[in-house]
């Protein structure tokens, strides 16, 4: 199974972004979308933003995996 997961880039460096996912930052390799900026979200698969990501959309996504993560005990 694959899975995609949003963060929101907090700092870029040439091809890469530092992002956070939820209090947990990542170095993330973002050429496959250049024309990110700080402050916006992109989904993420195996260390690289794939898309950016509308940011209610993310913000809905977040919560929930927040809420799965509740209903199964893992909070």
């Amino acid at each position: 199974m694959c899975l995609a997961v949003p963060g929101l880039v907090v700092s870029i460096d040439g091809d890469y972004a530092e992002v956070d996912f939820g209090g947990v930052k990542k170095r993330v390799c973002i050429s496959l979308v250049p024309d990110v900026k700080t402050g916006e979200y992109v989904i993420v698969h195996t260390g690289y933003a794939i898309e950016s990501m509308n940011p209610e959309e993310a913000k809905k996504t977040l919560a929930l995996f927040e809420e799965m993560a509740r209903v199964s005990g893992g909070e």
